[in-house]
């Protein structure tokens, strides 16, 4: 089998376990894309992305360019001479750079596209209470996530799966087929099929702090669902009163009954066993949760740190 020269561009733990099954495989890699290092906390200590680790660990050329039509970063790529170029979880990339080798620049996508186009495919599929998704790999075009299938493998939604339980289950299943894909072009085996048209594909933007709030007045099913979704990042929240404070409640896990209660959506009951929330068509009852200024716990460990829970109502 004919072993291809790629130049792999990606950034998070995501993207680097396919960098690493590319390393392992026959196939060579001649160079790293990742963002530039960044100072993050209250030490502004330097963060260097996953990919980026692994890379200069294993002695692979790393580029960080601010911007893609960097004249001086263009020409560099290019003298890579690489056959094929490998993303996964990366900014978008313009044409003179994704257009510049032999084969052409393929994308590894966490959903089974058409569906769940956009930055957040894991947690929508999960919002949305999917009973399955899967990865496809595809050739980048001018659109996002529109270009040309090559190839796609399916995987089934756990109940009561989490987005971080599935996207570490996608993370290995994607870097095996990311292997797979430049396995079949190296033979010429892939056949290239344009995206199937649907008139309204499932859409997966990006995820703002505004989006993670949770709708009290939604389905019990349905809270449930967007709770799993948003956990463990970015988290889904409410926002409690505790007596003349305001605190948001990050919520990562809980169970839910049906239930006919009569009660407003979004009021609460409290007390040191239990810890109910009523949605539109039933009872929520959170069982890991943060309060803002707190570390994560389970429901009895928060409970056990209030006395007085008539002070507790939504806000």
């Amino acid at each position: 089998m004919k072993s291809l020269k790629v130049v792999f561009f990606g950034t998070p733990e995501f993207a680097k376990t396919s960098l690493e099954a590319i390393h392992h495989s026959h196939h060579e890699v001649a160079g790293v894309v990742t963002v530039a290092d960044k100072a993050s906390g209250r030490g502004q200590k330097i963060n260097q992305s996953p990919v980026k680790v692994f890379a200069v660990e294993n002695s692979i050329p790393v580029f960080q360019p601010e911007k893609l039509r960097n004249p001086e970063f263009l020409a560099q790529i290019k003298n890579l001479d690489a056959d094929i170029f490998v993303v996964v979880a990366f900014r978008m990339m313009p044409k003179i750079l994704f257009e510049m080798p032999k084969i052409g620049t393929f994308n590894l996508h966490a959903s089974l596209l058409p569906d769940y186009r956009g930055a957040a495919p894991i947690n929508y599929a999960v919002i949305n209470g999917e009973e399955k998704t899967g990865a496809t790999t595809f050739f980048i075009n001018e659109k996002i996530d529109e270009g040309n299938i090559l190839l796609q493998e399916e995987i089934e939604i756990l109940p009561d799966e989490n987005a971080g339980s599935l996207h570490d289950r996608l993370m290995e299943m994607g870097a095996k087929l990311v292997v797979k894909t430049l396995d079949g072009l190296s033979e010429n085996a892939i056949k290239e099929k344009p995206q199937p048209h649907v008139e309204h594909p499932k859409n997966a933007f990006k995820i703002f702090k505004e989006n993670t709030k949770i709708d009290w007045a939604k389905t019990s099913r349905e809270v449930h669902q967007f709770v799993l979704g948003m956990s463990p990042y970015p988290t889904a929240f409410t926002t409690l009163k505790i007596g003349e404070e305001e605190k948001g409640l990050k919520i990562y896990h809980g169970k839910f009954e049906i239930s006919n209660h009569g009660k407003t959506p979004g009021s609460l009951e409290i007390s040191k066993n239990e810890f109910k929330i009523f949605s539109g068509d039933g009872i929520y009852f959170p069982s890991e949760l943060q309060l803002e200024g707190k570390k994560r716990m389970n429901i009895k460990d928060f409970l056990n740190g209030f006395r007085n829970f008539e002070e507790i109502k939504m806000a």
